[in-house]
């Protein structure tokens, strides 16, 4: 048989899209198959034997091919199975089973990054920034929202902007009653609601080096300056994907300029404080609102953010930083193989062979000891 002279690399994604083209808000889960082609074309042109696997509901079968394929590592833009963003972090924890070194965080900090309400929680409790918030699961729940308006309400679950739209940002409580019902009832899970930071909305770029310490790029702003003054200055749904909308037109991704050196500096250990705290690993984005008192509060910590060439602010920010589309892909899929791991793990203790017990208990001292199990001390056993 001959050797394999290349390090074999699997990338990874969910193919859910497939069969919902007529749900709009699919789109964020489509252009992940782009982004794999594309992260396999580069891999195969520097080195590596690489291919892909799509992931459909037949988890099982996704990981059949993996054995079959034994990848040195796998490229993981796996972000949900079966239109459930739930189901992130299963391919990582069953990666971690096969013992196969992926790209990205691991499935805790998939799962935590998920639970948005918790991820605040654990951010404010560490000193993090973050706006003041509580989650709603219930329509019984909503008398005890007590935040000041206007607030921000959104899917608690979701990520790419899904269910945030214009209508997301309420002045009043007829608004808010009757968002939060919407979340409820539509998406099927509960409501984030969160008090709306009013200021310039920064995005901070982060990728690891081997050995190294991570690297902070160049931020990125949204340019609200052609918004409509009747729509709130948010990224929505429709400003993040469709293409002929006025949202898209108004929310310009721009360098973030004219930050003092020092605000500059509180910003970026704001997200690195961040990254650590949730667990990331690898790479991540964290969403910024920068209040008019100059204070930067983390809205959103994203492990798994875009990763394509053109339209992602991932690989925008990496540009501007110096490093080209390949340098990220190559780099990341580094990372991976420097956790490979190939010595042989520690084995599993032999089961002890069913012991005697009529001989064991006859060498226990009187008074001294655990009976074996079935027996009573002073009573003997029934044959």
């Amino acid at each position: 048989m001959k050797a394999r002279t290349r390090p074999r690399i699997v990338v990874l994604c969910n193919r859910d899209f497939e069969g919902a083209e007529e749900d709009p808000e699919n789109k964020a889960r489509e252009d992940v198959k782009e982004i794999a082609d594309h992260i396999v074309r580069i891999l195969s042109a520097n080195g590596y034997e690489a291919s892909g696997v799509g992931v459909t509901s037949d988890v099982a079968g996704a990981l059949s091919e993996l054995r079959v394929c034994r990848p040195a590592a796998v490229f993981n833009l796996c972000e949900s199975i079966h239109g459930d963003n739930r189901f992130e972090s299963l391919l990582p924890l069953l990666l971690e089973l096969e013992r196969i070194p992926y790209t990205g965080s691991g499935p805790f900090a998939l799962s935590l990054a998920l639970r948005k309400e918790k991820v605040k929680e654990i951010l404010r409790a560490r000193g993090v920034p973050v706006p003041q918030g509580c989650l709603v699961s219930a329509q019984s729940e909503l008398p005890a929202v007590n935040l000041r308006f206007p607030v921000i309400v959104k899917p608690a679950r979701e990520d790419a902007s899904v269910g945030i739209t214009r209508a997301s940002v309420v002045h009043h409580r007829a608004a808010l009653d009757a968002r939060v019902l919407h979340i409820l009832d539509h998406y099927h899970q509960p409501a984030l609601v969160e008090e709306y930071i009013d200021g310039r909305e920064i995005y901070v770029s982060l990728l690891g080096q081997v050995g190294g310490e991570l690297q902070v790029f160049p931020f990125f702003e949204i340019d609200f300056s052609a918004m409509p003054p009747d729509r709130p200055k948010i990224v929505s749904f429709e400003g993040k994907w469709v293409e002929d909308s006025v949202e898209y037109k108004g929310t310009r991704p721009v360098r973030c300029e004219g930050l003092s050196p020092e605000l500059r500096d509180k910003i970026a250990q704001t997200a690195l404080d961040a990254f650590r705290c949730i667990g990331l690993r690898d790479y991540g984005r964290m969403d910024i609102r920068l209040s008019a008192d100059g204070t930067p509060y983390i809205i959103d910590v994203n492990p798994n953010c875009d990763l394509s060439d053109l339209a992602g602010g991932f690989s925008r920010a990496a540009k501007t930083g110096g490093l080209s589309y390949k340098d990220v892909i190559l780099r990341l899929i580094s990372l991976a193989l420097a956790r490979r791991v190939d010595e042989t793990p520690i084995p599993l203790a032999e089961p002890p062979s069913e012991p005697d017990l009529d001989a064991e208990s006859e060498s226990l001292p009187s008074g001294r000891g655990f009976a074996p199990a079935g027996v009573r001390r002073g009573v003997a056993r029934s044959t």
